[in-house]
């Protein structure tokens, strides 16, 4: 309702428990497209399904339990530790709760904490670095255990060390579920099922890494600029 059409002609499906990737210059509507999969707001005309069914037509917090995100920058509120994990599972137990952090490889700078689970993060978690903040929002998704999975530009900003053991606790988070990632380093992504190119709205190319590659499009640009090799 008075929202500019960001995304035109948009269509693609996606089998159950895949990595999908989404690419393309800033502002080319990949995190557009992301926040209509999670219903952040409704499509002006066509849908979003999963499993066959529209979910405009399901309650949002029905889909968004089966929902897990994972931004850049990822919003921890003021309570401690364990309190930002279990947000979205609060009923969960402290084992359960251990072993979301324990494969979200964020046990290690917990344990090393004077107050471990019980530490206050500060405002916007503002007590823990970038690296630490992200891994405790996975092992808040973990613990969810969602059917769906969003990581946004998941790997950028940090250091080598913080995006290995992050890259680990996505794998791990990644098995056996429908997973969307926006990153703007490809390297991370050569692994997807599919990746999809956008470009001003549109999407202009789907396919994997060496298809993409060898069609000398978009992809195969974004490709050769971020490795310095020849378009």
């Amino acid at each position: 309702k008075g929202r500019p059409r960001t995304l035109t002609e948009v269509s693609f499906q996606v089998p159950a428990g895949q990595m999908v990737a989404i690419v393309g210059p800033s502002g080319s509507g990949k995190t557009t497209l992301i926040n209509l999969i999670a219903r952040f707001y409704d499509p002006a005309s066509g849908e979003v399904r999963v499993d066959g069914i529209n979910i405009g037509d399901v309650s949002i917090e029905s889909l968004r339990r089966q929902i897990g995100i994972v931004l850049q920058d990822n919003v921890l509120f003021s309570g401690t530790l364990e309190d930002n994990i279990k947000y979205g599972r609060p009923d969960a137990t402290r084992e359960q709760i251990l072993d979301a952090a324990r494969a979200a490889n964020a046990i290690e700078f917990i344990d090393k904490l004077p107050d471990g689970f019980s530490t206050v993060v500060g405002e916007r978690g503002s007590k823990l670095s970038g690296g630490q903040r992200q891994r405790v929002a996975i092992a808040r998704a973990i613990l969810k255990d969602p059917r769906i999975l969003i990581f946004d530009e998941a790997t950028s900003a940090l250091d080598t060390q913080s995006e290995r053991l992050i890259q680990q606790a996505m794998e791990r988070l990644m098995k056996g579920r429908t997973t969307f990632v926006i990153a703007h380093r490809l390297s991370t992504i050569q692994m997807a099922d599919m990746i999809l190119v956008m470009e001003a709205g549109r999407l202009v190319e789907s396919g994997r890494h060496d298809e993409l590659v060898s069609r000398g499009g978009l992809y195969s640009k974004l490709h050769a600029l971020q490795f310095q090799e020849p378009a």
